[in-house]
């Protein structure tokens, strides 16, 4: 489906984007799903976010991915394509790279700017090595290019995004994910555990505000993409922690009663109503051995850090069962 174009603004506006935001914004808990936070402004804020001293996720995964690096290139092997999902600033792949000597790199984001950014980056730092960035929405299976297919691929889906939908809908992912790279395909996933309440809340709303600023561009976004006249500084960012639900959630809430027209649309919010704009689920390690295989992946080795924050975790596709 193609994008259109708001005239006015000469922005152009993803259909899904549009359709995303009009039904969220009717719903009574309004709500838009965290994959649209991803514009160019708001993939740079994320890498920022990376960097806070409160953000365990990135430092923690990062250490995993040195130290055990010689363990995942001794069951990998060498000369597989790397396929990344959502592949952001591709700040941890170098270190991939470097263990497997692959064949190729397939990074794939729906923020295409970045994408194409990032690519050019790591081409500088690894020059000999065939990049073919993919801009697309890899919540559904999608066409590789041909380079992906010379060797049996491995799929990378660093930083815990998986815990961004629910268990139902993270199945669903992983399935497309399977789908996307073939039947001999591995998966190198990092997945988030369950810690501390204290370091969950500060990680995800930071002392200098740029979680803050980053769940807010999402406002800034649908106004630009969208013709929309949301009064942006009039929201808040929030965070909580679900106990039913085993996640931290963000809201953007309304601080008074305001209105506001997107995309040809009258919306209304009372003060203290919100959008909610993110979920991020933490699984026990038995509970991620659990959502993998459920989704066709059987599990070969994993890691964690020594505190239990974070867990990476590699795994194949599973065989289809007889049922199948």
């Amino acid at each position: 489906m193609s994008a259109t174009v708001d005239a006015e603004a000469g922005v152009r506006a993803d259909p899904a984007f549009r359709r995303d935001v009009l039904r969220g914004l009717a719903q009574a808990q309004k709500a838009i799903p965290a994959r649209w936070f991803y514009d160019l402004r708001g993939s740079e804020l994320f890498e920022q976010i990376t960097e806070l001293p409160e953000y365990y996720p990135t430092r923690t995964e990062i250490a995993l991915l040195k130290q055990h690096a010689a363990d995942i290139a001794a069951y990998v092997g060498r000369g597989r394509a790397v396929v990344e999902f959502g592949s952001g600033s591709s700040t941890k792949t170098p270190l991939l790279l470097h263990a497997i000597a692959p064949s190729a790199y397939v990074p794939i984001d729906i923020s295409g700017e970045f994408l194409r950014d990032s690519a050019s980056r790591l081409a500088a730092t690894f020059p000999d090595l065939p990049i073919a960035p993919v801009e697309g929405d890899f919540t559904r299976p999608l066409a590789l290019p041909s380079m992906a297919g010379a060797g049996l691929p491995l799929g990378f889906f660093p930083g815990s995004t998986i815990g961004n939908g629910s268990a139902f809908s993270s199945v669903d992912l992983l399935r497309a994910m399977a789908e996307t790279l073939g039947p001999d395909a591995l998966l190198l996933i990092g997945i988030d555990r369950r810690k501390p309440l204290a370091v969950l809340l500060s990680a995800y709303d930071d002392a200098v505000g740029v979680t803050a600023a980053f769940n807010l561009n999402l406002l800034v976004r649908i106004n630009n993409e969208l013709d929309g006249d949301i009064p942006v500084e009039r929201f808040r960012h929030r965070v909580s922690w679900n106990d039913g639900q085993n996640r931290i959630e963000m809201h953007l809430a309304a601080q008074d009663d305001i209105a506001f027209t997107v995309a040809g649309q009258r919306f209304a919010m009372r003060a203290g109503e919100t959008i909610h704009t993110e979920n991020s689920h933490k699984y026990s390690r038995d509970e991620a051995l659990l959502l993998l295989r459920a989704a066709g992946w059987q599990v070969e080795e994993d890691w964690a850090d020594d505190a239990g924050w974070f867990g990476l975790y590699l795994a194949r596709r599973s065989p289809p069962s007889i049922q199948d």
